[in-house]
């Protein structure tokens, strides 16, 4: 029977995986990874930087494979089965390494950014792939520090205030409103800044991008402060890196 590992890597720093992450990345065969471009070449750069900080040298086989393009531009009713398709497309990608590159005794192992359960695929396209039938495997998880969780630990604050709802979501959803019942929102994959609808407002933000890594930048205050540095920010370090990966707190302060 194969086995694949799909372990949480943390957010970018090595430092961040956990002691059972370590055992896992030990009990591998090979680690599949998906390039997406030179563009973002650094992003496998950095799981190679964490192979080799808990790995002997030389001591792991790593498969690469082009990660599909995604429609980024779909809108309403054709965004969900956009995604859809790049999900099915990235199934045949997985089923693939794991029948061609992987012994049937063999463990394999996909390293996911933060935790495996918060805003990822994987889970959701090995369960795909077995319901084909065309490969068997048995697979675990290993639970990763999130972004979020990376976030609130270096701005220094709770991710919750006392007795009150934290909501994780999109900045598309974002975009359609602020939730209702909720003083505490944290958004992902905001590609088109959100946050700016609510410069008005009596908030506090509290934004990273990359966090965990080198290139880390961190901002936060009121909104109407911190969101035109925020976007200077953001577009200066888009166009040094060509991506950018970031995560933020909305926080609205109580009516006196």
């Amino acid at each position: 029977m194969r086995t694949i590992h799909v372990i949480g890597i943390g957010a970018g720093d090595p430092d961040q995986l956990t002691l059972q992450a370590v055992k896992a990345l030990q009990a591998t065969d090979v680690f599949f990874i998906l390039d997406k471009g030179e563009e973002k070449s650094d992003l496998v750069q950095l799981r190679r930087d964490i192979l080799d900080a808990h790995l002997p040298e030389g001591s792991y086989r790593l498969v690469e494979a082009r990660d599909p393009d995604r429609d980024r531009k779909a809108q309403g009713a054709a965004y969900s089965p956009a995604v859809g398709d790049w999900r099915t497309r990235r199934a045949d990608i997985y089923e693939r390494l794991i029948l061609d590159e992987l012994d049937e005794d063999g463990s394999g192992a996909f390293l996911v950014w933060g935790d495996p359960a918060l805003y990822d695929s994987t889970l959701g396209i090995l369960q795909e792939i077995l319901e084909r039938g065309r490969v068997d495997f048995a697979y675990d998880v290993v639970p990763g520090i999130s972004s979020v969780s990376a976030l609130v630990a270096r701005h220094r604050t709770g991710l919750n205030r006392v007795a009150r709802p934290v909501q994780i979501t999109t900045g598309r959803r974002l975009a359609e409103g602020f939730p209702d019942g909720v003083d505490d929102v944290v958004v992902m994959l905001d590609a088109h800044q959100a946050f700016t609808r609510y410069a008005d407002q009596d908030m506090d933000i509290h934004w990273g991008a990359y966090i965990g890594t080198p290139d880390e930048i961190l901002v936060s205050g009121p909104i109407a402060e911190a969101a035109p540095r925020i976007e200077r920010l953001r577009a200066e370090a888009r166009e040094r890196k060509g991506w950018i990966m970031d995560t933020y707190l909305l926080r609205r302060n109580p009516e006196e």
